[in-house]
């Protein structure tokens, strides 16, 4: 189960780093926009379709890195007093009874989508650019199978959990901002 769980959390943080790139992208390609519209007067019919191709595909391939940071909106008012076994209790009945059936609706639903809109190599009718969306709604088939794949892995951190009483996280990889600057400022002030 361990080893499961590690491999899952390594293809999701992955995934998530990797399309977290796109970030990037959009802002070059909004900055580039801005400066064409504005000062040149000279807007594009593509930019606005590219945003939001890049946006979506970040938002939804980073569903699982996020899923195996726990990082997603949780209602916990209730659920953060209880112990780790009732909350691997409830998470578990969660994940069987909404989350695999949604997930799994996500992959049929989004390779219906996408088969159809590979077939007739699908463009966008928002630009007169005719931006091709067909690849973009592959990316919600990707999504929903890496998400199920975390979602196997958050089960049987569910199980273990319910097991041995406490939770196992996933690995840090990322450290926030403020972290860092509080570190050093530490450091700065020690070596002072």
């Amino acid at each position: 189960m361990l080893g499961f769980i590690q491999f899952a959390d390594k293809l999701s943080a992955w995934f998530g780093k990797a399309f977290a790139w796109l970030i990037v992208l959009m802002t070059f390609g909004v900055s580039y926009e801005v400066v064409v519209r504005y000062i040149f007067n000279s807007p594009t019919p593509w930019s606005l379709d590219v945003s939001f191709i890049m946006y979506g595909s970040l938002f939804m391939m980073a569903g699982a890195y996020t899923l195996s940071k726990n990082g997603h909106v949780r209602g916990d008012f209730l659920y953060r007093l209880w112990r780790p076994k009732t909350q691997a209790k409830v998470d578990l009945v969660l994940y069987i009874l909404f989350f695999f059936p949604g997930v799994i609706a996500l992959i049929l639903a989004g390779w219906k989508y996408s088969s159809r809109s590979w077939g007739y190599t699908e463009v966008s009718v928002n630009s007169p650019a005719g931006i091709p969306i067909f690849q973009f709604k592959s990316i919600m088939v990707a999504a929903g199978i890496l998400l199920f794949i975390q979602g196997i892995a958050q089960v049987c951190r569910c199980i273990l959990c319910i097991r041995e009483g406490y939770w196992r996280h996933a690995e840090a990889d990322v450290q926030e901002t403020d972290e860092i600057l509080i570190k050093q400022a530490s450091e700065s002030a020690d070596a002072r």
